[in-house]
């Protein structure tokens, strides 16, 4: 133990004489510790955000979405921008397979909407009043919309809490107020809830606000349903149930322009997507360790180069070759540690800027991560170079004369 700690000792000596190089051979493995665990912990945090969105919803929850998003040619593009354009006939044959308890269409909007201190976009959701209970929103100040209100065409409009605060101040007083929504007026009829489940770029589950869709003609006037949300009966009635809705829906529709899919299988689809991201991006970051590893290595070459007579001397009074290794193998361990910490501390930082706006978290394990890849960069490169020292002849390095 004593043995380390005096190579320890010496390599921090050392480093000391010429701080400025020290700190600007560590900035390579800074940015790129700084760069792995920024990404690690938004792909965290955003696949636990992703979980609380889908845990937040309702129970035995089966959706109907555009485009084939889960399987085949089509890819996660068609599922956003293509597919089925689903309509009323979709809704009420729907309605008619026995397993389904609720069924609503949804088409949803994004659109600026005056507040008491600034502008917001939130997102405005057009479904049907079993859109509540689907989604598991519950009321908190007013009512919400019935199926009489979508049947009549009114202009009214149920405020996700986070919006309600946002564009009047308090929740009480929004019931009874109007709000325009793309030049159309709505009258607030009801606050829901809290319900939490995170924000990612600040559009949260309490940001949303919804309106009956058939008083939303004027948004979407080919009156087509980019998605159609439904509950079964009973949990284990949910996959007899999508083959079901796939028959039906086939009779209409290419088998690649829609997909049936379920709680369980778009959160794992999801999660699946997230993390060959975050492999991909994690492995671009660390090119950049790779390189602060090879400046690290020149510059522990050009260290040799000049304690060559430093190292005869050591040989001459008893040193090992194996001390010259952990010697200079310790200051290059040293120098990417510095490197590193000073990286996790700034991502650390930067994840708390970060968090208000964006799911982020940094936890132990990419602390552990960068702690330990940065003491491997330190020995893969420091290795070559502290051989290099070991192997000079004690002779001629006491006798060495730099130019």
């Amino acid at each position: 133990m004593s043995y380390f700690l005096f190579i320890i000792k010496s390599s921090i000596v050392d480093l000391k004489i010429n701080k400025a190089r020290t700190l600007l051979t560590s900035l390579g493995i800074l940015i790129g510790v700084f760069s792995v665990v920024m990404l690690i912990s938004l792909g965290l945090g955003l696949t636990k955000y992703i979980d609380n969105q889908f845990k937040s919803l309702g129970a035995n929850l089966v959706f109907v979405m555009q485009g084939k998003i889960l399987k085949g040619s089509a890819g996660v593009g068609s599922g956003i921008f293509g597919g089925a354009k689903f309509d009323e006939k979709d809704v009420a044959n729907l309605k008619k397979i026995k397993n389904l308890e609720l069924v609503t269409p949804l088409f949803t909007k994004y659109a600026p909407i005056e507040g008491k201190e600034k502008n917001y976009t939130y997102e405005i959701i057009a479904a049907t009043e079993n859109i509540f209970k689907l989604m598991n929103y519950e009321i908190d100040k007013g009512q919400l919309f019935t199926k009489s209100d979508n049947e009549k065409r009114d202009k009214i409009a149920v405020l996700g809490s986070g919006a309600a605060e946002k564009i009047f101040g308090k929740n009480e007083e929004a019931v009874g107020k109007t709000i325009t929504i793309l030049e159309l007026r709505f009258k607030v009829a009801g606050v829901l809830k809290p319900k939490g489940g995170g924000s990612l770029g600040g559009a949260g589950l309490d940001d949303r606000i919804f309106i009956p869709y058939k008083s939303a003609q004027s948004l979407n006037p080919d009156k087509k349903f980019f998605a159609i949300y439904m509950k079964t009966q009973d949990e284990t009635l949910i996959e007899e149930t999508k083959k079901e809705i796939e028959n039906l829906l086939n009779k209409r529709y290419e088998k690649d322009d829609f997909t049936v899919s379920d709680q369980k299988e778009l959160l794992n689809t999801f999660n699946s997507i997230f993390s060959m991201l975050n492999i991909v991006l994690v492995g671009l970051a660390a090119i950049s360790l790779i390189v602060g590893g090879v400046g690290v290595m020149n510059i522990m070459f050009v260290s040799v180069t000049e304690r060559i007579m430093e190292i005869g001397i050591r040989r001459a009074v008893g040193a090992y070759k194996k001390d010259i290794i952990f010697l200079f193998l310790g200051e290059a361990i040293l120098l990417c540690l510095t490197g590193g910490i000073l990286g996790i501390i700034l991502a650390s930082i930067a994840v708390l800027f970060i968090q208000p706006f964006f799911p982020a978290y940094i936890n132990l394990s990419a602390v552990l991560l960068a702690i330990t890849v940065s003491t491997a960069i330190g020995i893969i490169f420091g290795v070559f170079p502290a051989k290099q020292a070991a192997q000079l002849s004690p002779i001629e390095a006491i006798k060495y004369e730099p130019e």
